[in-house]
């Protein structure tokens, strides 16, 4: 396992920010105070970043995130829920750019292209919508400040579920990071494939409480040297 490092790419999940997920959770502290620097990275659509409400202008989101990725490398990464997501696509794409990935929120949904109407249409819709899941997301991009209607064309836009190879790839050390009330569900054919993977269950978390509990931070710290 390399040593502590000196800067860590984090990436946030879908309809949060930069700010939201990972300074306002106390990850910027406390990295901070180990003198470890996170850039700011805002997913494409999300946080500072251009919103555009065209799907196709997220055609190119892992390139935009590789673009915006520090100069040097390798180095490590931490993605929550979509940013775990697109982390991995990275970290298959560029295994030179990353010397460990830590996933949270994310398990064998991995494999799965998804039905995103149901969220789209809680954020395109003038009404609160019934979904218990759609609700959360609709205000959690009104709590974080984005726009609705850029957020539904980044979750409609051109993508692919990953496969058992393309994580077979994957040689960096994997640390998942799960709670056992996620509505992900398991990681356990994520674990299957990840060729050098730790699994971290959180008891009692589901998946908007992930990024500030202080199991998964503490999980997460100790993975990439830190404390």
């Amino acid at each position: 396992m390399p040593g502590a490092p000196r800067s860590v790419v984090l990436l946030h999940g879908f309809a949060s920010s930069f700010e939201h997920n990972w300074r306002q959770t106390g990850w910027v502290d406390i990295l901070a105070d180990f003198d470890c620097h996170a850039p700011v990275i805002d997913l494409p659509g999300h946080g500072a970043s251009a919103r555009s409400t065209d799907p196709l202008d997220y055609a190119e989101v892992e390139q935009e995130l590789f673009d915006a990725l520090p100069p040097f490398g390798p180095t490590p990464g931490v993605g929550f829920s979509a940013g775990a997501d697109l982390l991995v696509r990275l970290a298959i794409e560029h295994p030179d750019r990353f010397d460990r990935v830590a996933l949270l929120g994310l398990g064998d949904n991995v494999f799965e292209g998804g039905d995103p109407s149901v969220i789209v249409e809680a954020l395109e819709s003038a009404d609160e919508p019934e979904n218990v899941q759609a609700r959360l997301f609709r205000r959690l991009a009104q709590t974080a400040g984005n726009d609705p209607k850029a957020l539904s064309a980044f979750i409609r836009r051109p993508r692919h579920p990953l496969t058992e190879a393309d994580l077979s790839t994957l040689r960096c050390p994997v640390l998942v990071v799960l709670g056992d009330r996620d509505m992900v569900g398991s990681a356990d054919r994520l674990m299957a494939a990840l060729p050098s993977a730790s699994l971290v269950t959180l008891a009692g978390v589901d998946h908007f409480a992930t990024p500030s509990d202080f199991g998964a931070i503490d999980a997460t710290m100790k993975f990439l040297g830190l404390g």
